[in-house]
């Protein structure tokens, strides 16, 4: 898994924001070291994402249009990826659309495997498909979009306001800053390590100032 898109110059990947808005140490493991490995957690994230991401599975129902798998960029932030959903709805404010008739608005939809959470990573996420969007359909502001979380089963109303949209947009260019300078953030461990898949790979229990080579061996004593 590659930190920049092949052939996208150094356009970083969206899904990226999520990975570095919880732990910068893990989105630089992902996308600078390219380390990666599976647990239960991303398993099962990415078996729930098997419908969503299948671009054959294009609906039309009346008012709606829903696109899945939808390629999508940004100039401004130099990102790219893929929104799950798009949901277009017919709007008299809204654009045209190749082979539609009549006007459409925008409306991304991520799908994520467990339920709401506090922190903003998600919408983080979200708010940057959006902004991708509105840059490629030169559409009208995406005012709300929706997380739809697939352990409780529902759809979570997603603001997209000034400050959201302002932190998106820092938050790419300390991405950028990380990636250029080819930084990987020491571990600072928290209790979210303990579901995180590259705990094998971080180390976040390794005491601090403590070689990784003596780490290993001190496990390895253990378990003789």
């Amino acid at each position: 898994m590659d930190g920049k898109e092949h052939g996208g110059s150094d356009y970083l990947l969206l899904s990226g924001i999520q990975h570095f808005a919880l732990c910068r140490r893990q989105w630089a493991l992902i996308h600078i070291e390219t380390q990666w490995d599976d647990n239960y957690y991303t398993i099962s994230g990415e078996l729930m994402h098997t419908r969503a991401h299948n671009p054959i599975l294009t609906e039309k129902r009346s008012d709606l249009l829903v696109v899945r798998d939808m390629p999508i960029l940004s100039h401004e932030l130099r990102t790219r990826g893929k929104c799950d959903v798009v949901e277009f709805r017919r709007d008299e404010e809204g654009i045209s659309l190749y082979g539609r008739q009549g006007l459409w608005r925008a409306c991304p939809v991520e799908y994520k495997r467990g339920h709401p959470k506090a922190h903003n990573a998600d919408r983080l996420q979200l708010c940057a498909q959006a902004m991708c969007l509105e840059e490629m359909l030169a559409c009208p502001p995406i005012q709300t979009a929706y997380l739809y979380y697939g352990e409780v089963k529902r759809r979570e109303a997603v603001e997209l306001d000034d400050a959201l949209r302002e932190t998106v947009r820092t938050i790419f260019v300390e991405m950028h800053s990380y990636f250029d300078r080819q930084y990987t953030p020491r571990v600072k461990a928290k209790k979210e390590c303990e579901k995180c898949s590259l705990t094998d790979v971080c180390l976040p229990d390794m005491p601090r100032g403590d070689r990784v080579s003596a780490y290993i061996a001190s496990v390895l004593a253990e378990d003789e």
